[in-house]
């Protein structure tokens, strides 16, 4: 047979009840698909018919094989999850999603399970587990600071840790604290705000408050760690590529015993003045030969969020790049 000739292929459903759960509400899912597939799809109630070259009915076999998989084990699909099952496809690496989805590593306030969503993501817990220490370095919507939090979380609820300390500088929009109106809450919660929402997600925001009232969570900006040693707490410094070599060594030197370090950063989005190296950057340089750090880099693929978001920041990824033009100039 030709690899260009057209074959049709057929999958049976147990019941329309399970092509729902497939299709997705109002058939998003299957429109997700059908956009990136080149095969035709053709879905009736308990069957899904392919059409395409044999290569490409082959790729929505393993795809729609793998989603049934996860929804016969119980799992509610979201359009992430059907956004990285493609990819992995593509990779030919969709198993992995059965041991992705297999462990929960947390759960949110309102009871919904907390799993890591992507093969970078477990790589991300895996190193948290292991190590005293991690960086985690990739862009925005990878998750890097709410699964440290869920893993604070959970540190906190095994009694693991003591405390947990959350960290940001406080030099987004060109602004310090000194310069900023009203007392010194005021002047942290926009900072911090990130930081509260992955802690109300967790515990909700009535637990936290009592747990901030008894100094067992703190969250503070990074200038307030200064002398300060750090026993039995999980600490994760929230933004760190804006922090200065200087202050990057202040807050690792605050590890004390029985603590854990987690910091999480976008070397890409650096917002301190120009000429000032990052402390992120530094801290990779200098300290990427210890085996007792881990560096963890999170990539395009492992953003999470909407799928638009993903496309936006390849968009913006790729206006970056110097064109032939200007590499020649």
């Amino acid at each position: 047979m030709s690899v260009h000739a057209q074959l049709t292929k057929s999958m049976q459903l147990s019941s329309s009840a399970e092509g729902l759960q497939l299709f997705g509400p109002n058939d998003a899912f299957l429109r997700l698909i059908q956009q990136h597939a080149t095969a035709h799809i053709v879905a009736r109630d308990d069957k899904i018919t392919f059409t395409g070259t044999p290569a490409q009915v082959d790729k929505l076999e393993r795809l729609f094989s793998i989603l049934l998989k996860l929804i016969r084990q119980g799992f509610h699909l979201s359009e992430t999850d059907v956004t990285y099952a493609m990819e992995l496809v593509e990779q030919h690496l969709e198993e992995e999603l059965l041991d992705l989805y297999a462990e929960q590593i947390g759960q949110t306030a309102r009871g919904k399970p907390v799993r890591v969503k992507t093969l970078g993501q477990r790589l991300y817990v895996s190193a948290i587990r292991k190590r005293d220490i991690i960086f985690a370095i990739g862009p925005a919507g990878t998750g890097k600071t709410f699964l440290a939090v869920v893993m604070a979380v959970q540190a906190l609820k095994a009694g693991d840790v003591k405390k947990i300390v959350l960290v940001r500088p406080a030099v987004e929009a060109g602004e310090s604290l000194g310069f900023l109106p009203g007392d010194l809450q005021e002047k942290v919660d926009p900072y911090l705000r990130p930081l509260y929402d992955a802690l109300y997600e967790m515990l909700g925001a009535e637990q936290v408050s009592k747990l901030m009232d008894r100094g067992i969570i703190e969250v503070a900006p990074l200038a307030y760690m200064r002398g300060r040693t750090l026993n039995d707490a999980f600490v994760i410094l929230d933004e760190a590529q804006n922090t200065t070599p200087e202050q990057m060594k202040m807050f690792l030197t605050r590890l004390g015993f029985g603590s854990k370090m987690v910091i999480t950063g976008d070397v890409t989005q650096i917002d301190l003045p120009k000429g000032k190296k990052s402390g992120l950057v530094d801290a990779e340089e200098v300290l990427k030969h210890l085996d007792e750090i881990a560096f963890v880099y999170l990539k395009q693929e492992d953003v999470v969020r909407h799928h638009l978001v993903q496309k936006i920041v390849a968009a913006y990824d790729q206006a970056k790049e110097p064109t032939d033009a200007e590499v020649k100039r």
